[in-house]
C-alpha cells in the first residue's frame, strides 16, 4: 500500500485552508502517511469577472481539478460540495463529505437585511442569492460580485459595494464571523445545495485511496448532501441556476426545503417533504417532482415532460 498521497485543490486562502482540514484529519487517522498538496488553477479561477451563470461550461471550480485525477498528478480532490455538479464523470466519485458547518448565507455590511437603507449595493455573483435577495429587499442594488471570498471582503471594506453576501461556512473557515451583520433565515434564503460541506473526489478503481477517504465521510452530513443533490438532478440543474435546498436531520426524520425560480426572479417556488433519513435520495426526488408539477421546468426555461 503506497505511503505517499496528493491532494488536489484550488489555490485560493479558503480553498487552502479547507484541503489542509482534511489532509489534518487523514494524517491524524493514518500517520504512516505522507500527504503533499498540489493547486490546480480552474476556469472559475480565471474568470472573475463574469457572473458563474454565464461561465460556459459545467462545474467551472471542479473539471480541471478532475482532468488532474484522470492524470493521476493527484490522488484525490477537495471540493467545496456546492461547486459540484450532479453528474460526475465516468471513472470518478465523491467518495467522503466532511461534517457540515453552517450551511447558511451571511451578510456582510454596516446593518441587518431588514435596516438597510434603500439603494445599499449588496454584491453577489450568485443568480440564487440575487433573487432572493430581491425577493426580500427589491429596493436594494445588487452588484455583480465575482473573486475570491477575501476579495468579495475587502470590495465591502473600500466601498466598492456596501455589503455582500456569503456563505456562512466559509466566513468561518476564514476566521472572519466577527464581520457578519446577519445570519440569513434559510426559511427565506435557501443555500446552495452541498453548502458548508466538503467533497473528497478519487479514482472509483483506486480501491487503496478510497478506502482511506471513506474513513472521513460523515453520514449525517452525506445523507442531507444526497437528498439535496437528488433534488438538483431531478430538476436538471446546475451549480449556477436558482435552484436551492436544505437537509436536516432529527432523529430519524429528514426534512428538505427546495426553491426554484426564473432567472428573472419573477416568480419563485418554495416547497418541503419528510422522509425516512435511510432514504435520502428518494426523498429529493419526491421534492423534485413535486416542484415539476408545480411548474418548476418552466420557470428553468426546460419543457414540460409527459
Amino acid at each position: 500500500m503506497p505511503q505517499r498521497l496528493i491532494a488536489g485543490t484550488r489555490a485560493s486562502r479558503l480553498a487552502m485552508i479547507q484541503t489542509d482540514t482534511v489532509v489534518a484529519r487523514l494524517t491524524e487517522t493514518f500517520p504512516s502517511y505522507e500527504i503533499a498538496v498540489r493547486q490546480v488553477t480552474t476556469a472559475g479561477d480565471r474568470d472573475r469577472r463574469s457572473p458563474l451563470h454565464r461561465i460556459p461550461g459545467i462545474g467551472v471550480f471542479v473539471k480541471e481539478l478532475e482532468e488532474a485525477l484522470f492524470d493521476k498528478r493527484i490522488d484525490f480532490a477537495v471540493h467545496s460540495l456546492k461547486d459540484v455538479p450532479t453528474v460526475m464523470p465516468d471513472g470518478l466519485a465523491i467518495v467522503a463529505v466532511t461534517e457540515r458547518l453552517d450551511p447558511r448565507d451571511a451578510l456582510v455590511a454596516r446593518a441587518p437585511l431588514a435596516d438597510l437603507p434603500t439603494g445599499t449595493r449588496i454584491g453577489t455573483g450568485s443568480l440564487r442569492r440575487t433573487i432572493q435577495i430581491k425577493e426580500a429587499r427589491p429596493d436594494l442594488e445588487i452588484v455583480n460580485t465575482r473573486g475570491n471570498v477575501d476579495t468579495r471582503l475587502r470590495k465591502v471594506t473600500n466601498g466598492t459595494v456596501d455589503g455582500a453576501v456569503l456563505a456562512a461556512a466559509a466566513l468561518a473557515r476564514l476566521d472572519c464571523t466577527g464581520q457578519i451583520a446577519e445570519y440569513l433565515p434559510a426559511e427565506h434564503f435557501l443555500p446552495s445545495p452541498g453548502q458548508g460541506a466538503l467533497a473528497i473526489e478519487s479514482r472509483t478503481d483506486d480501491d487503496e485511496t478510497n478506502e482511506l477517504l471513506a474513513a472521513l465521510n460523515n453520514q449525517p452530513a452525506w445523507r442531507c448532501i444526497t437528498a439535496e443533490r437528488a433534488f438538483l438532478s431531478g430538476l436538471g440543474g446546475s451549480c449556477t441556476v436558482p435552484i436551492a435546498a436544505l437537509g436536516t436531520i432529527s432523529g430519524d426524520v429528514l426534512e428538505l426545503q427546495g426553491m426554484v425560480a426564473d432567472p428573472s426572479g419573477n416568480k419563485i417556488l418554495r416547497a418541503r417533504i419528510n422522509g425516512n433519513a435511510a432514504s435520502p435520495e428518494k426523498i429529493g426526488v419526491a421534492l423534485a417532482e413535486t416542484m415539476v408539477r408545480n411548474g418548476a421546468r418552466e420557470l428553468l426555461g426546460k419543457p414540460a415532460t409527459k
